[in-house]
């Protein structure tokens, strides 16, 4: 899925790596973003992770915005080929999701919960789309929160090797089910 995507005041479009680094290190590397894992990670750091992600054929990023500004980052991935390869049994339809929101000034209350609820229709957008599937990590209370708010259910926890993950899923009927948001 490649073209922009629109829901509400939210949209997304493919990362420009280059045009959008500074903003992109900022927000990867902000103490909010601990389970980023990219604290000490400088700008070309983090350009060479977004590089290898444009380039992989199963796993895109995409900037968020809000109101036609900048404000999270979603990830979409095979997870036949990216991140969960031999740790699950995935089945057709599967598609793994990363989102990060941009660490805010003064927060919004619901902002977090309606990014992921984008991020979650932007996936289903796509009809090929069955289950989303994600890999918080284990100790990451606050986003196993809003999975569960939004139909994501815990499958349990898997060892990758970066971390301990909860291995969590959601199907088209859960996300509808827990946000009255058609797909």
């Amino acid at each position: 899925m490649t073209a922009a995507f629109v829901h509400g005041e939210y949209s997304l479009r493919p990362l420009d790596v280059e045009a959008d680094i500074g903003l992109l290190h900022r927000w990867v590397t902000h103490p909010k973003a601990v389970y980023w894992m990219m604290q000490d990670a400088d700008v070309a750091d983090v350009a060479a992770e977004y590089r290898r992600i444009a380039a992989h054929p199963h796993h895109e990023a995409y900037l968020g915005l809000y109101r036609g500004e900048p404000a999270f980052l979603a990830e979409r991935y095979d997870p036949r080929h990216v991140e969960l390869v031999g740790l699950y049994e995935p089945e057709d339809g599967d598609i793994g999701m990363h989102f990060l929101t941009a660490p805010a000034g003064t927060p919004v209350h619901g902002f977090t919960r309606a990014v992921i609820t984008t991020v979650m229709a932007w996936l289903f957008a796509d009809p090929a789309v069955r289950r989303v599937v994600v890999e918080p990590d284990i100790h990451n209370t606050a986003v196993h929160a809003l999975n569960a708010a939004v139909g994501f259910t815990a499958v349990g926890p898997i060892a990758k090797p970066e971390k301990t993950a909860l291995l969590s899923v959601c199907t088209r009927a859960q996300f509808l089910a827990a946000t009255g948001v058609p797909t």
